[in-house]
């Protein structure tokens, strides 16, 4: 970052004074470039290109008019122009908004080797700060077959002023994961700019109001969302998640309101420094197991044309192996892909400010060239102690498509928190009322302990969640006992088919109140223990108003409104919003949900674990009623304690809270079982420490003193 930064600083004058032509090749003044500056850096009367190949022999830097086919010019490194495994050369008289680029690379042929070179194929630079022909969305392009993808040169130009990042404890955040197309892309959102950055913007008003402080992006690096495009019924399907990047260091300028040439970026800054100016963290969701390029079927853009055995993790005869599920796996402790990995995400982080990280299928990044897992993963040790990336967050789905599952496992140095699925498939399991579930939930209330020690992994290793884009939203997870995916067009055989859901008597939409009511109140369920778990909390954009995907749990290729936010549910189902935003203000106020505080004045412990009776933590088989207690003290000294008890029995259950002193009472403040009312605005005092709960109902209770 340091010789970019030198490079932009540099003035007229001195490139005239300094950095003189040496050579006319193919009438262009060139001479050798900065070997250290990977990517095309724009310079006062030229341009800088540098690209690294480990095995290619030669190399061409290939330049095209604006959406052209056909270079107009390709220029040879001259062999002089390389140093080691690099090729760098600065050439002159350039003007960024007048060209894109590309690289041919030729090489050894031998496939068992993992060596693909191929002359007659453009390669995109990996280190492309833009990727050309993306930026309209859903539209079919026209490709040349050796000519995929081209590059263009970026202006680095953001005045980001005096913002400040939030620098939230990721133990205090509440994440809401969304898709920056589907968020707004529904007239319903009555945005401007609906499906883009600048739509997202305009909904910043509505995530202060819900009380979100960490937005989790899913995928905006470029991906090309017409790749693999088919009809169904009708219906075009596409690539709409984007877990399948093109490049790393490009942002998907399909999800612009306006084309900005050279500017690529402008807008999703433009979006990073207002939610940041409102408190609001932004962690992306980054793809660095796989590549767009597939296995010997697909595409030839980028690294198979770089050094394909060094990128790919490769079987002995050559073929790709495929830890993804999606045709290739990135090399990631390879050392050149490691430098990549890093390099990359310390670009986002200083030139985006971006705030976090979520890694998909994060295990993969710590396999090994020959596929096995490692125990201390070079990639995974280094982004932990890397200084660039100090104060970010490191957020692992800790599992990977070819069986590697290491929730509770994954190498953190204390250092990476994970996606806790086991807290995921525990307490749904349990919420709907499963047998054999309550000692696993009780653990997954107060912060898996029993997957996470705090004296090894502190108070942030656990994100909590009970949904995500990928499955049921909280809505059809009390709507469906089953899948339907048959929009996708795979017959339904896509898709998870261990949900834990529960339709609540009736298979999709029911036009009985009962059913209605039933289905609001296992929603304020899961609101309410997902909110008062230790961990930090996250949840899929739209559950908070009871969003539906018509029980589609795999709406990856669905660019319509099953992914779509419905946003007139937000008033017809206001009851849950306002839940949500009362749950994310109580769990707020009450630090001890959080992290342990000084001991309260009644000696309790921290946490503790109750059944029917306080104090009992024996569950058996049959158990169906847990409690959790919280106590601490507030920073002004005052005890704060509260006590989440969850009656997951279809009858009510008399509950038997523990004992207080004679100065303190318990007042319930939230009961699932009282439908609109479930939070509770008139103290209520509980002088025996007993309450019968109903059905199926969520109780949290807190401590009060007596005047």
């Amino acid at each position: 970052m340091k010789n970019t930064l030198l490079l932009e600083s540099i003035t007229g004058e001195e490139i005239s004074a300094n950095l003189k032509p040496l050579d006319n090749i193919r009438g262009y003044e060139v001479r050798p470039g900065f070997y250290e500056v990977n990517g095309a850096s724009a310079l006062p009367g030229g341009v800088n290109f540098t690209l690294a190949s480990h095995n290619a022999t030669s190399c061409e830097l290939v330049l095209f008019h604006r959406k052209s086919f056909r270079p107009f010019v390709s220029i040879p490194f001259p062999e002089h122009y390389r140093i080691g495994n690099v090729f760098s050369m600065i050439v002159f008289g350039l003007k960024i908004d007048e060209f894109e680029y590309a690289y041919c690379l030729d090489g050894p042929y031998d496939p068992e080797k993992g060596l693909i070179f191929d002359k007659s194929k453009y390669i995109l630079d990996p280190y492309a700060k833009a990727v050309t022909g993306q930026s309209e969305w859903g539209v079919r392009r026209i490709y040349e077959p050796d000519c995929l993808y081209k590059s263009r040169v970026v202006r680095n130009n953001f005045d980001w002023g005096n913002c400040k990042q939030p620098l939230i404890p990721i133990k205090d955040n509440i994440i809401y994961e969304l898709h920056v197309r589907g968020f707004t892309k529904d007239a319903s959102s009555g945005v401007s700019h609906p499906g883009t950055f600048a739509g997202l913007m305009e909904k910043i008003p509505y995530l202060k109001e819900l009380g979100i402080n960490a937005v989790e992006l899913m995928p905006i690096f470029e991906f090309d969302e017409m790749a693999g495009c088919r009809e169904v019924e009708g219906r075009m399907l596409l690539d709409y998640w984007g877990y399948n990047p093109v490049c790393f260091f490009a942002p998907n300028t399909g999800y612009t309101a306006q084309l900005e040439y050279n500017q690529e970026g402008l807008e999703l800054k433009t979006l990073i420094r207002a939610l940041n100016e409102n408190g609001i963290e932004v962690i992306l969701d980054v793809v660095f197991n796989h590549t767009a390029e597939g296995n010997e079927q697909g595409p030839f853009f980028s690294f198979k044309g770089l050094d394909n055995n060094i990128y790919y993790m490769l079987t002995p005869d050559g073929y790709y192996y495929n830890f993804s599920g999606c045709g290739n796996t990135l090399n990631c402790n390879h050392p050149i892909v490691r430098q990549l990995i890093l390099d990359c995400l310390r670009y986002w982080v200083i030139n985006y400010r971006v705030d976090g990280f979520r890694f998909d299928l994060a295990s993969i990044l710590g396999r090994n060239e020959d596929a096995a897992p490692m125990s201390n993963p070079p990639l995974l040790e280094s982004l932990a102690y890397d200084p660039i990336l100090g104060s970010v967050d490191l957020i692992a789905e800790a599992w990977d498509a070819g069986g590697l599952y290491q929730v509770g496992s994954f190498p953190s140095w204390n250092r990476w928190s994970e996606w806790n699925g086991k807290y995921r498939d525990n307490m749904r399991s349990f919420l709907k009322g499963d047998d054999g579930y309550a000692a696993a939930a009780a653990q997954r209330i107060i912060g898996s302990p029993d997957l996470y020690p705090p004296e090894k992994r502190g108070s942030n290793a656990s994100v909590n969640f009970l949904t995500c884009h990928d499955g049921f939203t909280l809505y059809d997870l009390y709507s469906y006992n089953s899948k339907h995916n048959e929009a996708n067009g795979w017959n339904n055989t896509d898709g998870a088919d261990d949900n834990r859901s529960w339709n609540c008597g009736q298979e999709g939409p029911s036009d009985s109140e009962e059913i209605r009511q039933l289905r609001f109140r296992m929603i304020k369920n899961a609101c309410a223990v997902l909110m008062c778990s230790r961990g930090t909390p996250m949840f899929l954009a739209g559950d908070e108003f009871g969003n539906t995907q018509f029980g589609n749990n795999n709406s990856y290729c669905q660019d319509n409104e099953i992914s779509w936010l419905d946003w007139t549910l937000a008033e017809e189902n206001k009851e849950i919003h306002d839940f949500f935003r009362y749950m994310i203000s109580f769990r707020r106020e009450h630090g001890v949900i959080r992290d342990n505080t000084a001991p309260c004045s009644l000696g309790f412990p921290s946490m503790s674990i109750h059944s029917l009776k306080p104090w009992d933590d024996n569950f058996d088989w049959n158990s169906k009623m847990v409690g959790v207690m919280f106590a601490g003290i507030y920073p002004s000294g005052r005890d704060d304690i509260l006590y989440i008890g969850i009656n997951t029995f279809w009858n009510p259950l008399t509950v038997e809270l523990p004992e207080l002193s004679p100065d303190k009472y318990w007042i319930p403040a939230v009961d699932t079982s009282r439908g609109t009312a479930a939070v509770i605005t008139r103290e209520e005092i509980l002088d025996e420490n007993v309450y019968i709960m109903g059905p199926r109902s969520v109780l949290v209770c807190l401590v009060k003193d007596r005047a």
